[in-house]
């Protein structure tokens, strides 16, 4: 079951304390906080969809591992000038003297 967010809206129509509950999708939204009785309202937030271009997508297509298996060599940075070879092919370390 999904959890929703709700506000309490105090008698001068500012914004109370805000609390979770658990609830059917099917369930009509709350209008009164379910201990108290005062009037609440549904607080909707941003969604976390994963997809193909999500953070945990990425990251694992960008992977040394991928990239190595699809044939591409990365440096990464080790110091000034310095780079050394995280996965494909060519010289271990590359620099600048």
């Amino acid at each position: 079951m999904p959890v929703y967010t709700y506000q309490v809206i105090n008698p001068d129509g500012s914004d109370g304390e805000t609390f979770q509950v658990q609830r059917a999708m099917s369930d009509p939204p709350l209008t009164e906080h379910p201990d108290t009785g005062q009037p609440v309202r549904r607080v909707f937030g941003k969604i976390n969809v994963g997809g193909m271009y999500s953070e945990g997508a990425t990251k694992a297509r960008l992977s040394d591992q991928n990239l190595d298996r699809l044939g591409f060599t990365k440096y990464q940075k080790v110091g000034k000038g310095q780079y050394e070879k995280r996965a494909g092919q060519g010289p271990k370390n590359l620099g600048v003297d």
